[in-house]
């Protein structure tokens, strides 16, 4: 398979850690968001949106979206689910990566601020406000969450990564990038904690990827 992603893209991130957990091989190819090869012919016969990640298959499928690539992995690659057995325990996971996915992340991502910066000439320090505000209230409600589950071992779920710590784990790393206080979310720093002792999260980090600034 072929991953085509950038190293500090959110949605790129998820997929390889989920890539990572599930023990599935990939080719990296990386796709520059600066230079805008994202937006280039070359990039868009393989996804017309635009768009990272895409994963192409060893028979040429192509893959986009970030929550399907990750809901194809779980239906393919059983051996290691990222969702747990019942019903309702599987909605409780996939509300939380909702949360990060739907509410937090879409309104901060490069689009989005590119959009603040350029077409509204908002100052960076304004956009750092737009991005703080979001991030807060999304991690103000997960603490919430993740407080009353006194059944909750070291991760968002549980006592093994699911899909909504392959969700979380970026957009903490994001939170950091836009300099988000993040002392109010005692349980979200401490599953971030755990979470990058494991391989499959360190591994998956943007900064250890191969089109990162050395």
């Amino acid at each position: 398979m072929k991953l085509y992603n950038f190293f500090r893209s959110g949605t790129s991130h998820r997929t390889r850690i989920a890539l990572n957990l599930k023990g599935l091989d990939y080719e990296y190819v990386a796709v520059s968001l600066g230079k805008e090869e994202h937006l280039q012919d070359a990039f868009k016969a393989i996804n017309p949106q635009g768009l990272v990640p895409a994963l192409v298959l060893e028979d040429g499928t192509t893959l986009t979206q970030s929550p399907a690539i990750l809901e194809w992995m779980e239906e393919t690659f059983t051996d290691v689910p990222l969702l747990p057995s019942t019903a309702i325990e599987r909605a409780r996971v996939r509300a939380i990566a909702a949360l990060v996915g739907c509410d937090i992340h879409p309104i901060n991502n490069r689009r989005i601020l590119e959009y603040l910066r350029g077409q509204l000439q908002q100052p960076e320090e304004e956009v750092l406000k737009w991005c703080g505000e979001w991030i807060s209230a999304g991690f103000e409600a997960l603490e919430a969450l993740l407080a009353q589950d006194k059944n909750r071992g070291d991760f968002c779920f549980g006592n093994s990564p699911t899909l909504a710590d392959v969700y979380l784990i970026p957009q903490v790393e994001s939170a950091r990038r836009f300099n988000v206080d993040l002392s109010p979310y005692p349980n979200i720093v401490a599953i971030d904690k755990h979470c990058m002792q494991l391989k499959a999260f360190a591994d998956a980090a943007p900064f250890a990827q191969p089109d990162a600034p050395k």
